[in-house]
């Protein structure tokens, strides 16, 4: 049985809560930390979400908190099949001003998959010059991760240049629950597998983001200094197979 969904629905972004939020997370003196550039211009058009934002939110103490500048989370999740799979499949263009060249994780758009049960996090980065995927369990604030005998925090990242730079790309991600495996999709062609995943990953946040990913020095963060990430994306196709 296939079941086939979208997230679009960009004419209503401003309206926060119907089908994208402004991401973020809850913070122990029970303030909320927000993922939203105060001088972002978002603008859809032919049922695209542009979205321009000058870089200026830090955090010096949390690196998740720092990484995120502007992020929009899905209301709805996706919830996984188990024993099926499903899959994510959206375009992006990306382009920036200001950022390092060969510098990926100066300034990027994202795609994140998040599942809040276990920390898990599907991620496809996309640059200037660069893109990467990303294959990551986190301590999101807030988030139990399950115990493990294994490493239990990680984030592999592979980059790559073959790409069409500052144009649309396709990305796709398919996870299949019942083997423990994800497969990452450039332009319909597989471009990374992993199996043996360590957590059961059972529902997704879709995510759609400008990030930067700069290690937090002893002083604190050192991720702003002047750019500006131009972010555009289609809506996201969702396809669930059982």
């Amino acid at each position: 049985m296939e079941k086939q969904l979208v997230f679009g629905d960009f004419h209503r972004i401003l309206s926060e809560g119907e089908t994208w939020k402004i991401g973020g997370f809850p913070l122990p003196d029970g303030t909320f930390w927000e993922y939203r550039e105060p001088d972002a211009v978002v603008i859809v058009r032919n049922g695209i979400l542009y979205v321009r934002a000058p870089l200026s939110r830090s955090h010096d103490r949390v690196q998740i908190l720092d990484n995120a500048k502007h992020m929009y989370y899905s209301v709805e999740e996706v919830v996984v099949p188990e024993k099926g799979e499903v899959s994510f499949e959206l375009d992006i263009r990306a382009r920036s001003t200001g950022t390092a060249p060969g510098d990926l994780y100066d300034g990027y758009v994202s795609l994140n998959l998040l599942d809040f049960t276990t920390g898990a996090a599907l991620d496809f980065f996309a640059g200037n010059d660069k893109y990467a995927s990303v294959y990551a369990v986190l301590p999101f604030p807030g988030v139990e991760v399950p115990k493990s005998d294994k490493t239990r925090f990680f984030c592999v990242f592979q980059e790559d240049t073959n790409f069409k730079a500052r144009e649309f790309n396709t990305y796709k991600i398919v996870y299949n629950r019942a083997e423990d495996e994800v497969v990452f999709y450039l332009n319909g062609a597989e471009v990374r597998r992993e199996r043996d995943v360590p957590v059961k990953m059972n529902r997704f946040t879709i995510a759609l983001g400008i990030m930067t990913e700069k290690d937090l020095s002893p002083e604190g963060s050192v991720s702003v200094h002047g750019q500006t990430v131009i972010a555009e994306y289609s809506p996201v196709k969702v396809t669930i197979r059982e």
